[in-house]
């Protein structure tokens, strides 16, 4: 089981040096590199995802007193991920093989045009009266749950600019922020899955699975402790060309599948 330990590191130190789980990138080596079709590996993300998210909460936790007044926007946010991760599994589960490729592949260029994006342009936050902020957030967590539960990723890339520029808050008190969203959000996405034909992938990839989580918590946290020695926004184009790559040969894999 040493590929699949050494891949989770490898893509855990990715996301470590840029303050994401990484989970984004190891779909695409799920689907590529050990064959899952589309639809388990995305299963098997979800899950590996809660354990790295669940294992980072812990690392990062400092005490209740820091994050008790930001819990109103994880409420709102949440408020949106839960149906949105609902809303997913469901679109996921009742499609066809192709054509959930083609829609992973779209999500997946999406991501990597925000990580283009956040690379590349600095914004201030954002100012919006109460209505409008509760509105924008709750939309903000439902697109969040979907890509969570059709990608099996925490979604950090994406809650951790929308708190910032929503909320204005810091970036670090974000991160844990978007890791108290991300847990509850796989958590609902799990238990939809649950109910459903792909999750009968679980049980003959136990080991498969524990294998990969033990690389992707160790990658993490090698990578949190090289912060800094890549510059993030080199490293976040890097990885965008890699997401780009990979939606690219997901959607043309679609077109070609019988």
């Amino acid at each position: 089981m040493f590929k699949p330990f050494f891949y989770g590191a490898l893509i855990g130190i990715l996301g470590g040096l840029i303050g994401l789980g990484g989970a984004e990138f190891r779909l695409p080596l799920l689907t590529f590199i050990f064959q899952f079709s589309t639809v388990h590996a995305i299963v098997i993300n979800l899950i590996i995802s809660w354990i790295t998210v669940a294992s980072s909460l812990m690392f990062r936790w400092e005490s209740w007193s820091a994050v008790s007044p930001f819990l109103p926007i994880v409420a709102t946010l949440l408020s949106g991920s839960l149906i949105g991760a609902s809303m997913g599994v469901g679109i996921a589960s009742r499609i066809d093989e192709k054509r959930l490729d083609k829609i992973v592949a779209i999500l997946l260029g999406g991501l990597a045009i925000v990580m283009i994006f956040e690379s590349r342009v600095h914004l201030d936050p954002l100012e919006f009266n109460q209505t409008a902020l509760t509105l924008l957030g709750f939309t903000a967590g439902l697109i969040i749950g979907l890509f969570s539960s059709m990608l099996g990723v925490a979604g950090g890339e994406l809650i951790i600019p929308t708190i910032a520029l929503l909320y204005g808050v810091d970036i670090k008190i974000a991160g844990t922020l978007s890791l108290m969203v991300s847990l509850p959000t796989i958590i609902i996405g799990l238990y939809r899955y649950r109910e459903k034909e792909p999750f009968r992938i679980v049980k003959p990839n136990l080991h498969f699975i524990a294998w990969m989580a033990a690389g992707s918590i160790i990658g993490a946290w090698v990578g949190k402790s090289m912060l800094g020695s890549v510059p993030s926004s080199t490293l976040q184009l890097l990885l965008a060309v890699i997401l780009s790559i990979s939606a690219f040969k997901l959607y043309k894999k679609g077109n070609s599948s019988k």
